[in-house]
């Protein structure tokens, strides 16, 4: 797959837009998995690869989409979110709850 980049087309869409760059990025597999791994403490490659329960391949190229969207990144201690991923996980929140409430709706059903 190519490198997320915005103005550059992303799976779905020839336009660039941002979201459709950030949609792409997020669909992909385990991408996701790793950003809720990271919302806590720094993890370093092998513990976020036993957490993500991933294959070292990738991994490694989903955290090189996230740095690249400068939602994830790396220093002393492993693998973190930046301000702009902590700030995606919380735009994220809504939709966790609105997840919540729909598969309550779908067990009374």
């Amino acid at each position: 797959m190519p490198k997320p980049r915005v103005g550059s087309r992303a799976r779905g869409s020839s336009s660039g837009r941002p979201i459709m760059v950030l949609l792409d990025v997020l669909g992909r597999r385990g991408a996701l998995r790793t950003l809720w791994e990271l919302r806590g403490e720094p993890l370093t490659f092998r513990a976020l690869q036993a957490a993500c329960d991933s294959n070292p391949g990738s991994l490694n190229t989903r955290l090189g989409e996230l740095r690249e969207l400068g939602v994830v990144d790396h220093a002393e201690g492993g693998y973190r979110l930046t301000e702009h991923g902590r700030s995606l996980m919380d735009a994220l929140a809504p939709l966790q709850g609105w997840a919540d409430d729909w598969a309550c709706r779908q067990s009374a059903d």
